[in-house]
């Protein structure tokens, strides 16, 4: 699936990932490949993507999942 995560500075990522783990509202969920569509709060954690091989820090946002295209607007991100 197709993964960007954005602030609204800069494009943190872009890729194609296997997984990707995010820390929601309500605690953490994974998304895998042909996920049903999906809104969903993200609070301040990490983002892990294909099992831990990458994470990135994200202070917040929402994340979007439609069509293995999943789209996260970060209120800041690192590596």
């Amino acid at each position: 699936m197709h993964l960007e995560i954005i602030t609204p500075d800069r494009k943190v990522f872009e890729g194609e990932v296997t997984s990707a783990q995010f820390p929601g509202t309500d605690g953490l969920f994974e998304v895998l490949n042909n996920h049903a569509p999906l809104i969903s709060a993200l609070k301040e954690g990490n983002v892990v993507l294909n099992g831990g091989a990458t994470t990135f820090h994200i202070d917040g946002g929402v994340v979007e999942v439609l069509r293995n295209n999943v789209i996260v607007l970060a209120e800041g991100a690192s590596a």
